[in-house]
């Protein structure tokens, strides 16, 4: 049974004036919090969280949020305008009229988001890998992981985005933004807020909606990312406790399994791996508690795998035309977690032509691809799974494995050294020593040493 909600309340001890603040803001917008819980600033994961002050049954509302309560650009008091001139701000990331929005409501010292926004003084509790020196810490920690290059997409297309859209905005609207005041630093870390913080409500699929519906439903508001005060004061865990529930009327976090007295409460922004934990949120799951991890092998090392050996023209100049139909089937990478490989189709369909003789492939090309390929996909995933990958062929196998070798050999220090996996496990077992790395250090670490694990499973599945 369902605790009844009972108006948010500042807890009588020494919390920061900004939290206090917050909680009467609460209160005063109608939003609602069970008597079980309360927020805190310190004894948790992270800066802010929510603790449970006693046993908390799974089912029951731990609070509400009505939706008027919710920061977007249809509630912000410059939304007429950002709707009147909506064409004007088209982006490719789709957030220019909520960071907008925000510039406007961070700065005004009369906006009526100022006790939620205030929780946040100078966005320098946001470590996201974009803050971080460059080449000193993000390519010298992160090497091999992944981030650098998505940080530097990151950056590229926020620069763009605020010299293409957003400066030419603002430029017309002296009286409500000020280039001076809203500018690209402030815009690049209300980009990490909301990625870091903001929700984005979930869409039912109606199959039965024509394109035009279709095209009407992506302007609607649910659609669009939103702040939602107190839902992300809660942290994240891959075996979260409490689930975000949204209703026409509010939004609820619902305990989803029991949580004992004085237990944090946890919600889940996704299944994330540490590397997307670092990348988007500034923080990562200590290994081995993320379920959820992943180690990426980028296409371009299945290649250096594939011409290994190659000795003659004709071979190379094979491998070069398969290569080059097969990049036009994708351009990323291979995806394996702790159970296997998630992309299995793309990897089956690679090493399948790749596989194929000059007969075959030239076959392959005539006919566009297979006409009905019978290759059932639960057999082809069982095959890409951990149980399944010993049994591939010897050719399959040798091509996955060294594609991982050169995936582990990518993690690199800033002397071109590899980093070697037995050195980070003890690290990682010297709570001492892990004591003495900096926030950023623990975090690249937890991102490596997950990653490495991964391929290092991988190579011993796929060892001839």
């Amino acid at each position: 049974m369902a605790t009844e909600a009972k108006r948010a309340k500042v807890e009588e001890d020494s919390e920061p004036s900004p939290l206090q603040n917050f909680l009467q803001w609460c209160n005063q917008v109608g939003l609602t919090l069970s008597s079980k819980v309360y927020v805190c600033k310190g004894g948790t994961v992270a800066e802010y969280g929510m603790l449970a002050k006693d046993n908390i049954e799974e089912g029951e509302v731990l609070f509400i949020i009505p939706r008027s309560a919710l920061l977007h650009q249809g509630t912000t008091k410059v939304s007429a305008l950002l709707d009147k001139e909506k064409s004007s701000l088209e982006s490719s990331s789709g957030w220019v009229p909520l960071l907008l929005a925000l510039l406007y409501e961070y700065t005004s010292s009369q906006s009526h988001w100022k006790p939620y926004l205030s929780l946040w003084t100078d966005f320098k509790t946001l470590d996201h890998p974009m803050f971080w020196s460059e080449p000193e810490e993000r390519d010298r920690l992160l090497r091999g992981t992944g981030i650098p290059g998505a940080v530097d997409t990151d950056l590229a297309n926020i620069h763009k985005e605020y010299t293409d859209v957003v400066l030419p905005f603002i430029t017309r609207h002296p009286d409500l933004w000020n280039k001076d005041t809203h500018t690209l630093e402030l815009y690049t870390k209300l980009v990490a807020f909301v990625m870091a913080y903001s929700f984005q409500e979930p869409q039912e699929e109606d199959e039965d909606d024509d394109e035009d519906e279709d095209e009407e439903q992506e302007e609607k508001p649910s659609n669009r990312p939103m702040m939602v005060p107190m839902a992300d004061m809660l942290n994240h865990v891959s075996s979260h406790n409490a689930n975000l529930e949204f209703t026409p009327d509010s939004l609820k976090m619902v305990c989803v399994r029991p949580i004992c007295k004085g237990e944090e409460v946890f919600n889940t922004y996704g299944q994330m791996a540490n590397w997307q934990l670092l990348h988007m949120y500034g923080f990562t799951e200590p290994h081995p508690s993320n379920s959820n991890d992943t180690a990426d092998i980028p296409i371009n090392n299945l290649h250096k795998a594939a011409a290994q050996g190659i000795q003659s023209d004709v071979d190379q100049q094979l491998l070069d035309e398969k290569w080059e139909v097969l990049c036009q089937m994708t351009q990323g990478a291979f995806v394996f977690d702790k159970s296997g490989c998630l992309t299995y189709t793309e990897l089956h369909t690679f090493l399948k032509v790749l596989s194929m003789s000059k007969e075959e492939f030239s076959e392959f090309k005539e006919n566009e691809g297979w006409e009905e390929d019978d290759d059932d996909d639960e057999v082809i995933a069982l095959a890409f799974s951990n149980e399944g990958l010993p049994g591939l062929k010897a050719s399959s196998k040798r091509l996955i494995h060294e594609a991982a070798r050169h995936t582990l050999g990518s993690y690199r220090d800033g002397e071109e050294h590899e980093v070697g996996v037995d050195s980070e496990r003890m690290l990682m077992e010297d709570k001492a020593a892990l004591a003495k790395l900096s926030r950023r250090q623990q975090n690249a670490l937890q991102v490596r040493y997950g990653q490495k694990n991964i391929l290092l499973k991988l190579m011993a599945l796929t060892m001839s």
